[in-house]
């Protein structure tokens, strides 16, 4: 979307108001990373004027090598955030808690996250689609290189 002429285009997905709105990505980590939980904060944005809530959910899990690609998602983490006011503007949720990766991660694995608006939130009270621009993952390391 073009906000403003000279201005950087926002990519985002529109996540809507009628039904939770999904989206999948994954993320190989490096050799430091220690397996365990992790935490994540949403970057978004609304194109409506008004102090409304948003309610994000993210999931995941982790396959290995020479593995049939069928694993479970681990239990959601929900995050809520608010609009503050002022329609295109970027809003970043709180970190959430803490997430923990299914299919019990190991060193190499690929890992699955499903992302989502959990429009049945009681805290999910806003009338426009939300706009999912990017998101933080932050993990624990475990080691100082990835030798």
């Amino acid at each position: 979307a073009e906000i403003s002429a000279l201005q950087p285009e926002v990519q985002y997905l529109g996540f809507a108001t009628g039904a939770d709105d999904h989206a999948q990505f994954s993320i190989a980590f490096p050799k430091s990373w220690n397996e365990g939980t992790v935490t994540y904060r949403v970057y978004w944005s609304s194109t409506a004027t008004d102090t409304d809530g948003v309610t994000w959910g993210l999931m995941a899990t982790s396959m290995s090598d020479n593995v049939a690609m069928g694993a479970s998602f681990g239990t959601a983490v929900l995050v809520d955030d608010a609009a503050q006011s002022a329609a295109n503007e970027l809003y970043v949720s709180p970190t959430s808690s803490a997430l923990t990766i299914g299919g019990s991660p190991a060193e190499g694995d690929l890992c699955f996250f499903d992302i989502y608006r959990d429009v049945s939130d009681g805290n999910d009270t806003m009338g426009e689609d939300a706009r999912l621009m990017g998101i933080v993952i932050s993990y624990t390391t475990d080691a100082g290189t990835d030798d």
